[in-house]
Parts: structure tokens; sequence; C-alpha cells
């Protein structure tokens, strides 16, 4: 954990505290820094989005330190949501490492919380993130992978326009479900470590697909300078939809293609799978929009908890 000296950031720059909160939990595993930091790279090159690119920059430098960022908090709303998603982040791939814990640690520490308020969110994170992938839906396992793929695309599609921090955290939870149905329908059950170890040998990044569902999140609300103008709520929605829509459908794809060939695939192969997919993606999400927006209409907190928990058919 970085504690060097540093530049604080601005009371007053709520939005960089909370971002900047979210990059430390992302680099809190040692083992998953470099994928994590690249990812961010990437997502922050491609929106433009300054902001989370310097503020990834100057935490890798040590010009940023977790109490300066923390500082940056003034109501108890803004540190228990800052600890909400860090959690989230966390425990994006399904458990949560040493290094993490020791992290999350420190930041209960210096966002002074009590153990009750934490606790009320370990465990509504928990509830989330660690939701079984066996579930009332291994009973009707479709063997139309492409419509099931694109059933969970346009769910995962409408979660982004969501408000609630709930429906960042269940994206991936509800990716894994998806290619856990995708393995038993080719024969292979699978657990969450795999689930987990396949989709990092294919590229995708769990603790930064998080970094950057939250990142849109926070931009709708506080808004950001781009040419001059505020970016607003409602592009940044449509923008982060297209995204979890693709990343959604190129992950089901490769997994079709992974498990129906016997898992032949080596991890450049899917590497390779995964950028053409998503282009393709990015244009069919227009085309499925309307569906996608009209989907978000029916979607609630307790909707999403029964789709998490099995309760509902994607």
């Amino acid at each position: 954990m970085i504690t060097t000296e540093s530049t604080p950031i601005s009371q007053t720059n709520t939005h960089d505290s909370l971002l900047a909160i979210c990059l430390f939990a992302a680099f809190s595993n040692g083992e998953q820094c470099d994928a994590e930091r690249d990812e961010i790279a990437r997502y922050a090159n491609e929106m433009d989005a300054d902001n989370l690119a310097e503020l990834s920059r100057r935490i890798l430098m040590g010009k940023i330190s977790l109490t300066s960022a923390c500082k940056g908090l003034e109501t108890n709303e803004n540190r228990m949501l800052a600890y909400e998603m860090a959690r989230a982040i966390c425990e994006a791939g399904g458990s949560i490492s040493t290094e993490e814990e020791e992290f999350l640690t420190e930041l209960r520490s210096l966002l002074a919380l009590g153990e009750g308020e934490s606790s009320a969110v370990d465990e509504k994170v928990d509830f989330v993130a660690l939701a079984p992938l066996a579930t009332a839906q291994d009973e009707a396992i479709s063997t139309d992978s492409s419509g099931m793929i694109l059933k969970y695309a346009i769910l995962n599609g409408a979660l982004e326009l969501l408000p609630q921090n709930l429906a960042t955290v269940a994206i991936i939870p509800m990716q894994m479900n998806m290619v856990y149905r995708i393995g038993k329908a080719n024969g292979v059950e699978l657990d969450r470590s795999y689930i987990k170890d396949f989709l990092a040998a294919a590229g995708i990044g769990l603790g930064s697909q998080m970094v950057e569902g939250f990142a849109r999140k926070l931009v709708g609300q506080f808004g950001r300078k781009l040419g001059g103008k505020t970016v607003g709520k409602v592009a940044n929605q449509v923008t982060g939809s297209a995204m979890s829509f693709a990343s959604t459908y190129a992950i089901g794809h490769v997994a079709q293609t992974y498990y129906s060939s016997g898992r032949k695939l080596t991890a450049p192969d899917m590497k390779k799978l995964i950028t053409p997919l998503q282009s393709q993606a990015q244009e069919l999400h227009t085309k499925y929009l309307p569906e996608i927006q009209a989907r978000a209409k029916t979607l609630d907190s307790a909707d999403i908890l029964s789709l998490i928990r099995g309760g509902t058919q994607v």
C-alpha cells in the first residue's frame, strides 16, 4: 500500500476522492496490479476520462495516498459509498485476497466507519457478489447458446442504465452465471474460481470492469468537463450500457467457442476473439437499445436480487 507523503485531493472534490479510492481498491491486490492498471488505462483513453487516467498515474507514482483520498470525503454518506464501491471492486472475482483484506481494514479505519456500518455494507455486497452459481436456472439449461448470450447482454446493458450501485455490482455475477450455464450445456461443471481464471485468460479484468462501471455512475452524478461542456448523465449511461452489452456478448461467445471445442483454445486465442466480438456487439447495441431501455424500466432492486439468486429466468 502506498502511504508516502503526497499531494492532497481538494476536500471539495468529492468526485476525485471517490474515484481515487476505487483505483486504490483495484490496485490493492499486488498480483493483479499490472493487468488492472492496463485495463483502467485503456478505459480512460477510450472514454477520454482524463481525471481517471491522471488519478491512476498519480496513485501509481505515489503522489496520492489513501489517507489524502479519504480526507476528501466530508459526509458519512460519501464515506459509506466509497467503502461500498471498494468492497465490491475487491470482491469482483468472488473472493478477497489477504492484500485486499488489509486494504479494506485500513480503509475502514481512515473512513472512521463503525463496525455496524461496515458490516451492513459487507453483507449487502456479499449477497450479490457471492451469489451461488448453481441455481434454479440449471433445471432448464438452454441449447440455444446464442439466444441466451444475447439475453444476458441485453440484461447487463439494461443494468448499466440503472442508478443503483447494486446494478453495477450485479453485472459480473450475471456474466459468471452465463459462463457457468454455457459450460454446463457443454458437459463441463464449473465453479467460481474456474470461471474467474477463464475470464482472466480471455483478458477480462474483473476489478477494472467494476471500476469502469462506478466511474460512469460518478460522472453521471457529479458531471465532468469535456471540450468546455459538462458531460451529462444520459450520454454516459448509454455509453456504459454499450460497453457492458459488448463485454457480456463477447465473453459469452468466447465461452461457447471454448467449451464446445473441448477447451482447446489458448489464452492468446481467446484474446484474439474478444476484440472483434466486442466491435460487433457495439454495433448490435444500437439495434437492441430500445429493447435494453425497455428492460431497464422493468427492473428494480428486488428484481436484480431475484435474477442474481436464480429466482427469475434471464
